[in-house]
């Protein structure tokens, strides 16, 4: 399959970047800088690598609350980070421009990234407000672009917002893989960091036995071994933080844990062996 051609491994782990706030959003505050975003960004991505990690999703983490059309100054931020840290990348690394699809598709083709996350099909309601996406735009724009080797990984059920398709979930990742043949399915819990359901993993891959399933929460120590049992990868960010901590009680961006990452892909990687 393709992400053992990418990633050189069965049962990829691919790490968060939770990037700084960018200018333009609420909490890059009146001190601010590109430098120190940059320099967070490459002390993680050492962090990371170090410890093991198969590839690194690169996000605007801390742009809350996220936008659905971007302003045209975050994706240039993102970009500036990407070309500071690519002499340093040693792993597949990809982007996900939150809750912009095209603003993901169009950064990617700018840093030349590997993959992208997004929720690229699907109509959603949550704090955000409406989320309707149009994948015969995306596909097209991706396709005009020349992204011919961009994998794109779909939520098929985005954290914190909720679905207006009634179908099932299954039937609702059967279809998209009709329509769209994504390179991968992300499977979610409701928020950002929790634990989703291993029935849920195991009832989509079952309806699609040929797709890619990504456990897209909640992985942790205790919880990896079970979580690759029953999918094909794991996007890993609040666990690889320091003491599991997404953000501190200033509402800032929390560094990577380096012995946290070694730790977890030790215990990865004898899983692996045994699989």
């Amino acid at each position: 399959m393709w992400e053992q051609k990418l990633f050189k491994v069965r049962k990829p782990i691919i790490a968060m970047l939770h990037l700084d706030p960018l200018p333009g959003d609420p909490r890059y505050k009146f001190n601010s800088n590109m430098k120190t975003v940059v320099k967070h960004a490459k002390e993680d991505l050492r962090a990371l690598q170090n410890g093991g990690v198969d590839g690194v999703l690169i996000s605007n983490e801390f742009s809350l609350p996220y936008e659905r059309r971007m302003s045209y100054v975050t994706p240039s931020a993102i970009s500036r980070v990407v070309g500071e840290l690519k002499e340093s990348l040693k792993i597949p690394f990809g982007i996900d421009c939150i809750s912009d699809a095209l603003a993901t598709i169009e950064t990617a083709a700018a840093v030349e990234a590997d993959f992208v996350r997004g929720t690229f099909s699907g109509v959603y309601v949550g704090d955000g407000g409406l989320y309707n996406n149009d994948f015969s735009k995306l596909l097209r724009r991706k396709a005009a672009l020349h992204l011919d080797n961009l994998k794109m990984l779909y939520f098929i059920n985005p954290e914190s917002d909720k679905n207006l398709d009634i179908r099932s979930v299954e039937e609702i990742a059967t279809s998209t893989i009709f329509k769209s043949h994504p390179d991968g399915l992300c499977i979610s819990a409701k928020a950002a960091g929790k634990d989703v359901s291993d029935e849920l993993i195991k009832s989509v891959k079952l309806a699609n036995p040929n797709a890619f399933i990504i456990c897209n929460t909640g992985c942790n120590l205790d919880t990896i071994e079970k979580k690759l049992q029953v999918s094909d990868a794991a996007i890993v960010g609040t666990y690889f933080k320091i003491d599991g901590n997404f953000e501190s009680q200033d509402l800032e961006n929390i560094r990577v844990d380096e012995n946290r990452v070694k730790a977890f892909m030790d215990k990865v990687k004898t899983y692996r062996a045994k699989i």
